[in-house]
């Protein structure tokens, strides 16, 4: 519809709609079978889409889609994930050119053809293969929300039959890559050599790659995301998932390290050189004690040193999903979120929070309604009403307040100061030289107000890459003005990445892990952003919001001190 030009409203309709069922607890299909419910009691959901619903559920499409798909290929989509084209620029392409494949586009870019259409040039081709190029990197990468889904669904699929001791995934799913190529799943039980028959049985089963004793493959759904499931003995369980847990330098390493105390390590146990006897296997614990060393969680075996740090007792205490105490960015209907204030903060309540922070756009995100510092002072003064009242949770008055291109924030200081917490966070102009860039965020880092620096590289994993800036200066500047960096747990982001923390930890940096929640179901993400911290090593004492309220309290305020 966007690139069609359609009009705005209803697309935003669309987008809102889909929105809504998604983050609704029934299923579309269920409430239309059942005579004393209606689609429109879904919130955001009007006549109009819910004829659209019910057309998709009777027909597996709806006319509006298959109307577009005459007009556009399927892969307009697609093309939506190349960087420096929008909606508008690929309707431009399609009028002139017809093209439907990412080869004709590429074909284009290198004849220089699309320099000649308005408004695009020399600049924009480069952009275009170089972007092409990243696009085909990233082709049958999966986000981890994805894989982790597809893996819960199939666990409960193979476990309806009984005989099932164990199901655990693998691989890089286990250790909580940000994205990933295939999933492993291993069993273990009498029951384990007939979860490979029912396994290829399984209604998403697109195409079967192989079946044998052991081990099954096949693509799932139309993503033809490749699952592996293998069928192991009890006695090689832990050996074996240690071996296609990974990552494969950790396990080179791991090797090696047996060799040098004379045992041979694979997929099927620990075994002596001198006699070939199987001296573990069992349990991953059982294999990592042989060989001297306490066992490694596996978001660190990425062979950045845990192995010396697991023989030398120096692993570092992970943070977990159950010491975080609160949520410090999210947004509401008040900008482009999908529940109110309240409803936001009754589901953190729910999840045993102490606290969180209500962070909503300000007026420089115009299609998200922002914030002006008229409205910015009035929600101040609302929340404030509110934690006297007192909801069982303590709310804390914020703004995710853009970065300008020249580094200002994007409201005026005295409205920023009467806010309890400020995320600055860059929306716009990503395409700036890392110089520039960094010229910008050293700007706003001289805020006074600012105590988060939102996303901080923009990111989108499988869509956009980190724009460019000296992030070790950044982290310097961010330490010494006491504002700390966050950890956006939101899949599509998982941003700061791994390495950056880790990076950033050395130098001394603070962290917070939130969900840039914009419904009640985004708190889910948490988890997500607590895997990520793992992966970079962080430990409880590292991160913010792990504190209790009132020692959270007390870290805002030496800010707004200092």
């Amino acid at each position: 519809m966007e690139i069609a030009g359609e009009d705005s409203f209803r697309i935003r309709s669309y987008r809102n709609g889909a929105t809504a069922v998604e983050g609704y607890p029934e299923r579309v299909e269920e409430i239309l079978r059942d005579a004393e419910k209606k689609v429109t009691d879904i919130p955001g959901i009007g006549k109009g889409l819910a004829a659209v619903l019910a057309e998709i559920v009777d027909h597996g499409s709806c006319e509006r889609r298959d109307h577009l798909l005459e007009k556009y290929p399927p892969t307009a989509l697609e093309f939506l994930k190349i960087q420096g084209l929008g909606p508008k620029g690929i309707a431009l392409i399609f009028e002139h050119y017809r093209i439907s494949t990412m080869d004709e586009l590429e074909r284009l870019a290198r004849e220089q053809k699309l320099r000649v259409l308005p408004r695009m040039g020399a600049k924009l081709e480069e952009k275009v293969l170089k972007s092409i190029a990243q696009y085909r990197q990233r082709a049958g990468r999966f986000m981890l929300n994805y894989a982790e889904s597809a893996a819960r669904e199939l666990i409960e699929y193979l476990s309806a039959e009984g005989g099932i001791e164990k199901i655990t995934p693998a691989g890089s799913l286990r250790r909580g890559r940000e994205t990933v190529g295939d999933l492993d799943l291993l069993v273990t039980g009498p029951g384990a050599g007939m979860a490979l028959e029912r396994f290829i049985k399984y209604p998403k089963v697109e195409q079967v790659l192989g079946h044998g004793e052991n081990k099954a493959s096949a693509t799932v759904g139309r993503e033809a995301f490749q699952v592996d499931v293998r069928a192991l003995p009890r006695e090689s369980y832990g050996a074996a998932l240690q071996y296609f847990t990974g990552s494969k330098d950790h396990n080179v390493a791991l090797r090696t390290r047996a060799v040098r105390m004379g045992f041979k390590l694979s997929e099927y146990g620990l075994f002596r050189m001198e006699d070939d006897a199987r001296v573990a296997g069992e349990t991953e614990e059982g294999v990592y004690e042989t060989l001297g060393l306490r066992w490694i969680p596996p978001e660190l075996r990425e062979n950045i040193g845990e192995i010396e740090w697991a023989a030398e007792g120096r692993l570092p205490e992970l943070v977990e999903l159950r010491q975080i105490r609160g949520d410090l960015h999210m947004h509401t209907t008040e900008t482009d979120g999908r529940a109110s204030l309240e409803e936001m903060a009754e589901a953190a309540r729910g999840r045993g929070y102490q606290y969180i922070a209500i962070t909503d756009h300000s007026k420089a995100l115009a299609m998200a309604n922002g914030l002006d510092e008229k409205r910015v002072v009035a929600f101040a003064r609302q929340v404030r009403e509110i934690n006297r009242r007192g909801l069982g949770i303590h709310i804390f008055s914020g703004l995710e307040c853009d970065i300008l291109r020249d580094g200002a924030m994007d409201l005026a200081h005295d409205a920023l100061a009467e806010l309890d917490l400020v995320i600055g966070s860059v929306h716009s102009h990503m395409n700036l030289e890392a110089a520039e860039m960094t010229d910008r965020l050293l700007r706003a880092l001289e805020c006074p107000h600012l105590r988060v620096l939102g996303h901080p590289t923009g990111r989108l994993l499988l869509h956009r890459d980190p724009f460019p800036f000296d992030f070790e200066r950044i982290v310097h500047e961010a330490v010494k003005r006491g504002v700390w960096l966050e950890i956006n747990a939101s899949p599509e982001r998982l941003d700061l990445s791994a390495n950056l923390i880790r990076s950033a930890k050395a130098r001394g940096a603070r962290f917070t892990i939130s969900t840039d929640a914009h419904h009640p179901k985004h708190l889910e993400s948490m988890h997500y952003g607590v895997i990520t911290a793992r992966r970079g090593s962080l430990s409880p004492a590292d991160i913010q919001n792990t504190l209790p309220l009132e020692q959270f309290t007390g870290a805002l305020r030496r800010k707004a001190a200092g």
